[in-house]
């Protein structure tokens, strides 16, 4: 029998990632079993086992797989720039799969293309801006995490059911015991799945944690500029 069977042929770890991501994207994270994988990828179960041995091996092919798509940024560009593009496009990958970040839980998103497109530039534009070593991972972990949270919390792919979702949550409550939250439910539903929330966010931690801040203009966090002498 050949080594290299037609069924390994199909089962490549970029076709597995993709088949994996549109399987949980499609039916949820309870979907996602080696079985039902198989299936869809029309090869047999042991040739799936043979390419990743666990769930836990099949997350970080997807993880990877999304991390090749985060951009690559010209070397010299302004830290902030620099920042904000990177963050934003993990933001957008993350709140685009949902279903994947759930399954991760608590695992480390770690994988040679998320090291290498993510973690490393972004630690070695805060070195070369003058950030300690310890300044710049604390940079790198609070914005990360903003990120992380950011997309994790709210299925920002069908923001309709996550405001009714809410609003019936809302409902149920005495407007004795909750004023500030039964208030004004029209005005609470819309920030829910409104990106602008992350985004501001964003922009105002890599304001505060800019190196070269301190060489430019004084500008304040809400991004308008100051009055001039």
């Amino acid at each position: 029998m050949p080594r290299n069977s037609p069924s390994l042929d199909r089962a490549t770890p970029d076709r597995i990632a993709g088949t994996a991501l549109r399987l949980v994207d499609e039916a949820g994270p309870e979907a996602l079993t080696f079985r039902a994988l198989a299936a869809r990828l029309g090869i047999s179960l042991a040739s799936l086992q043979r390419r990743c041995t666990d769930l836990a091996g099949l997350l970080d092919l997807c993880t990877d797989h999304l991390a090749a798509r985060l951009p690559e940024i010209e070397p010299g560009t302004d830290w902030a720039e620099a920042t904000e593009t990177r963050f934003t496009a993990l933001y957008h990958l993350l709140s685009a799969h949902p279903g994947l970040v759930a399954l991760r839980g608590s695992r480390p998103w770690l994988g040679p293309h998320l090291l290498a497109r993510l973690v490393e530039p972004q630690l070695a534009d805060s070195l070369a801006a003058g950030m300690t070593h310890e300044e710049a991972i604390t940079v790198y972990r609070r914005i990360y995490l903003l990120t992380l949270g950011s997309a994790s919390f709210v299925d920002h792919r069908d923001p309709r059911a996550t405001q009714a979702l809410t609003r019936t949550a809302l409902a149920s409550l005495d407007p004795a015991d909750y004023p500030a939250l039964t208030g004004d439910v029209a005005a609470i539903l819309p920030v829910l799945t409104d990106h602008e929330v992350y985004y501001g966010a964003l922009r105002q931690l890599v304001t505060a944690a800019d190196p070269t801040r301190a060489a430019r203009p004084s500008t304040p966090l809400n991004g308008k500029s100051g009055p001039t002498a």
